[in-house]
């Protein structure tokens, strides 16, 4: 399931691990904030370090133009985002591709708990590299 050949593998791994073990216990059809609870419970008992609803400047060419608030930054570099909806679709992949690049992070992960089964995608900064110095 994991191809550890990825920047961050192990941590990625102990992420979604956290995250089966969330949607194991209550399943589907809770608000996200309720998921977002208990996957917290779960990184502190893996050990992860975290924030939670943590507040990441957006940048643009180099120039923070604001804020927005992702809902876990994990070791301090990997952005999870949560939904609670029946399916993920490609303008949530979209989204949180975007919000990596605004954040300037590299890797980062896009969980539901919505659906039946757990849908989880792991997202990857293309321009991450390329990116130039901040200007603030």
């Amino acid at each position: 399931m994991i191809k550890y050949e990825y920047q961050y593998s192990d941590i990625t791994e102990k992420i979604i691990g956290c995250a089966m073990e969330v949607h194991k216990a209550l399943g589907n059809g809770f608000q996200e904030v309720i998921y977002q609870r208990a996957l917290e419970i779960e990184f502190i008992n893996q050990g992860l370090s975290f924030e939670r609803e943590k507040d990441m400047p957006v940048y643009y060419k180099g120039n923070q133009i604001g804020m927005r608030r992702v809902d876990f930054l994990v070791e301090g570099i990997i952005s999870v985002e949560i939904k609670a909806i029946s399916m993920l679709e490609n303008i949530q992949l979209a989204q949180a591709i975007n919000y990596l690049e605004a954040y300037d992070l590299e890797i980062g992960l896009l969980i539901n708990f919505g659906a039946k089964s757990l849908e989880f995608k792991r997202v990857i900064n293309q321009k991450f590299k390329q990116n130039q110095q901040r200007v603030n």
